[in-house]
Formats: C-alpha cells, sequence, structure tokens
C-alpha cells in the first residue's frame, strides 16, 4: 500500500486569509482568555514586523500599533479539514483526519490516476489554487506518511526499508509518539526515532506500557491504523463572515465567487453536481435575505455556478447592510460531464454553452430559456413542448430549429434535399391531415421544411426553417 499525507501547518490562517482580497495589512489570530489572550498565527506582513506566535497580544500591540486581530475559531479549522478531505476524496476513496492533516490511501487509485509525482502533482495545485499551504509526503503506511511530512516536504518512499531508512533521523519530537514517551526518552539518551526502533521491546513495554509500543507498531504497519475513514457529507451548508458590514452587491461578488469555486472542488471530490442551491444574505436584524439559484441540469463548473448565483444575487434589492454569506445545498445529484468535440471550432473566447445558458436564465427570468421536449402527437403543431426540468430532448427525425406557428405559402422555386416523408394522422380529434414533407433548398439558400399534397411537388406550404 501506499499513503500520501497533506500536512496542513497553517489551517486556521489559510481559512480566514482566502475569504479576502489580496492585501498587505498586518493580521494576526489570537486565542485564551480575554485577560490573556496569546498570538496562534500570523500572516507574512505581520512577521516583517515582528509578531510571532506564542507572543501576547499585549506585547504585540506594544510592538505594532496597528494590526487585525481576529480570535481563532476551532470550529471553524474543523469545516476547513473535512471541505479538504471532500477535495482529496477524488483521488481515494480511503480518506483519513489526523490533527492538522489529511492522509489518503493511493496505491488503488495510481492505475488511473498515474504513479506518484503525477498525483503529487495534481494534489499540490488542487489545493494551492483553494489557497491553502502543505506539505506532502508518501510512505508504506499512513502514521510514517504523517510524521515525514512534518520533517521534509515532498519525501516519497516505497517501500519498507527505504521507510526504515527515512524514519531513522527523524527527531523524537517529529515523531508523532505519545507525549510522555517524548519527554522521558531523551532523559534516557534517546533523542531519534531510529534509537527508539532498535531498543528491546520488553524494557518499553515496562517503562511505558502497551500504549507506546501500540503507537510504534502502527507507525511501522506492524498493527492496523485504528482510525476510521472520512465520507464526505450529503448536504453542504456553508458560511463566510463578511469582515464588515456590506450595503452594496457588489462588494459580495469576491465572497461569491470564492465560495463557488469552493462548491465545485467539493462537488468535483464527490464526482457529483449541483442543480439548485440557496444562498442566505445574513442581516443584523430580520430575516435573511433568500436567493434560490436553480439551473436546468446539475452542473460543477465553478464558473457555470458563479454566472448562475451572481445573476440572481444583482437583481436583488437589500433591505439592510449583510453581515455573512451563506451557501445550503440539500440535492446533490450525479453528474455527467458534457460531450465535446475533438476539433473544437470555437473561438477562444467563447462560451460554454452551459455557462451561457446560465447567464441568460439569470439576466432574462427562468422561463426565458428552456429545452424542448417531444410529445406522442406526429402532427408537427402538437410534437414540441416546453420540457419540464431533468427531460432530454429526443428527436429521431430531422425537424427544423425554428417551426412556423402555421403554415405560409412558400414562393419561388426550390430545391428538393431530402423526402417525401409521409405524415397521415390526426384522425381522432377532427385534425385529420395528408401531407408529404421535405427538405428543400430556396434560391437564396435557406434550408427549409415545406410540405404538399401527397404525391404532388407544386403548392409548397412552409412549416419551418433549418439554422
Amino acid at each position: 500500500m501506499l499513503w500520501a499525507c497533506l500536512l496542513l501547518p497553517h489551517l486556521a490562517l489559510d481559512g480566514v486569509l482566502r475569504r479576502r482580497p489580496d492585501d498587505d495589512h498586518p493580521l494576526v489570530l489570537v486565542d485564551g482568555p480575554l485577560n490573556a489572550r496569546v498570538v496562534v498565527a500570523v500572516n507574512a506582513s505581520a512577521h516583517q514586523a515582528g509578531l510571532h506566535i506564542g507572543q501576547r497580544l499585549t506585547t504585540a500591540q506594544a510592538l505594532l500599533a496597528r494590526f487585525e486581530a481576529i480570535p481563532y475559531d476551532a470550529s471553524e479549522v474543523d469545516r476547513w479539514q473535512q471541505f479538504l478531505a471532500s477535495v482529496a476524496y477524488r483521488y481515494s476513496s480511503q480518506v483519513v483526519l489526523l490533527p492538522h492533516a489529511i492522509v489518503l490511501e493511493i496505491s488503488r487509485s495510481r492505475s488511473l490516476l498515474g504513479e506518484w509525482p503525477t498525483i503529487e502533482r495534481h494534489l499540490r495545485h488542487d489545493f494551492s489554487a483553494l489557497g491553502f499551504h502543505h506539505r506532502v509526503a508518501a510512505a508504506p503506511t499512513p502514521h510514517a506518511a504523517y510524521v515525514l511530512a512534518g520533517v521534509s516536504d515532498g519525501q516519497a518512499v516505497f517501500t519498507h526499508d527505504a521507510m526504515l531508512h527515512a524514519l531513522d533521523d527523524v527527531p523524537l519530537q517529529h515523531s508523532r509518539l505519545p507525549d510522555d514517551a517524548i519527554d522521558a526518552l531523551p532523559r534516557m539518551g534517546i533523542r531519534s526515532l531510529g534509537q527508539l526502533l532498535r531498543m528491546p521491546r520488553d524494557g518499553l513495554q515496562r517503562r511505558f506500557g502497551k500504549t507506546l509500543l501500540q503507537a510504534m507498531d502502527r507507525l511501522l504497519g506492524d498493527a492496523p491504523a485504528g482510525f476510521d475513514l472520512f465520507v464526505p457529507p450529503d448536504a453542504v451548508d456553508w458560511r463566510i463572515e463578511l469582515s464588515h458590514e456590506v450595503e452594496n452587491i457588489a462588494a459580495l461578488v469576491f465572497p461569491l465567487k470564492r465560495m463557488m469555486g469552493d462548491l465545485a472542488a467539493y462537488l468535483s471530490g464527490r464526482d457529483g453536481g449541483v442543480q439548485r442551491f440557496v444562498l442566505q444574505l445574513e442581516h443584523r436584524e430580520g430575516e435573511a435575505t433568500r436567493v434560490p439559484v436553480g439551473m436546468l441540469s446539475p452542473e460543477r463548473d465553478a464558473d457555470v455556478l458563479f454566472e448562475a448565483a451572481r445573476g440572481r444575487l444583482e437583481q436583488v434589492q437589500l433591505p439592510s447592510p449583510v453581515l455573512s454569506l451563506r451557501l445550503i445545498v440539500d440535492d446533490l445529484p450525479g453528474f455527467v460531464p458534457a460531450g465535446r468535440d475533438l476539433f473544437d471550432e470555437r473561438p477562444a473566447n467563447a462560451l460554454p454553452f452551459e455557462q451561457l445558458r446560465e447567464r441568460l436564465r439569470a439576466r432574462l427570468g427562468d422561463r426565458a430559456v428552456y429545452r424542448w421536449g417531444t410529445t406522442i402527437d406526429p402532427r408537427p403543431e402538437h410534437s414540441q413542448r416546453v420540457a419540464v426540468q431533468d427531460e432530454s430532448f429526443i428527436e429521431p427525425r430531422a425537424r427544423p430549429t425554428w417551426l412556423l406557428e402555421r403554415p405560409i405559402p412558400l414562393r419561388g422555386n426550390v430545391h428538393i434535399l431530402a423526402g417525401p416523408e409521409r405524415l397521415e394522422t390526426g384522425w381522432w380529434d377532427g385534425g385529420e391531415m395528408r401531407r408529404d414533407y421535405y427538405i428543400v433548398e430556396t434560391t437564396l439558400g435557406q434550408l427549409a421544411w415545406a410540405f404538399c399534397a401527397p404525391d404532388e411537388q407544386s403548392g409548397w406550404m412552409l412549416h419551418g426553417w433549418f439554422a
């Protein structure tokens, strides 16, 4: 087996910074009692100003007059870790959450995704695009990968012997072993994992009990890993706290784009899509403003989701300033990617059809753009209707894109391209008809759908135009 570990050393800070437009203002996360706040994370600007982790907030304020201090939120850290685990789920069905890390089994994925360098490159790209710093390592056991990620970014070992060699020089303080052993072993002259692994097991058990030996066995793969696998939830309920009260819809575009990008990454990990979701704009007082978003088919492209949501959002009149943005998704249907031509002749800047369709629906209204459905009535006047959601349009015969409301005389000469197709039906409701339909070309080069009386080729009646 081969396990990959993605260590997330700045998870709490990354979760805060990615919600904000790029800026260089000093920012720190603080934790602890109100009268003894301690800095637990700093951004680059704050670090350059002399602020550091473990510093008292009062000391930091004495060093730097102006910076933003945000309370550390453990629940937000858990939510971000579960979100990233859902993203990693696209690479493996065996995903595990460890403190500030995600571990996944990838040996069974290599036949589909490629060898480890390819998988590592894709993992790094996904996590970097989402705005999260990370360290990556791979090893035959999950706990070994977890340990190696903490001491060397990018290290990968594929055999048990190579794993033992890589673990040999790991300092005990980075071994992820029980704290009591890490505190006591240096006083016995044991400072690295290699030294510990070569010690007699009987003596270690008498001194530290079975807990240390069990942790060592899990590290080397001699005992079950001892953790539960992560399964992505079947619903989404995310909330973004805005840094200030927002009175203009335009100011919600950045957090909305980030949220839709996260939703697309989450859906990709589940190999699913979304067709309907709700945005809630939460205010200081009164009920939240609900903005329902619906699409003609399940989608998971970030641009399509963003265009659909922004179009609905731009039509909202805010009753009061917005404090937070919430996304609620209760239904996550399956997703089938649209087919693409091998040689796509569209201009480079052309919008994909799905994105254009949802943009038009958002701007013009849900009823302005729809898809056709078929009926069992063969008469052209009654054979088409507006399709309901999720219904595909299937028309086995050639039919014009533009069908006239009623046939009109077709003047001039025509050139017959195909036909006849005889329609003789309608006897059941008094609308009986007998017609021979042809695909014809007019003198202007237009393709038309026209008919005439059976066994005749005169008195043409135009019924539709082909695109």
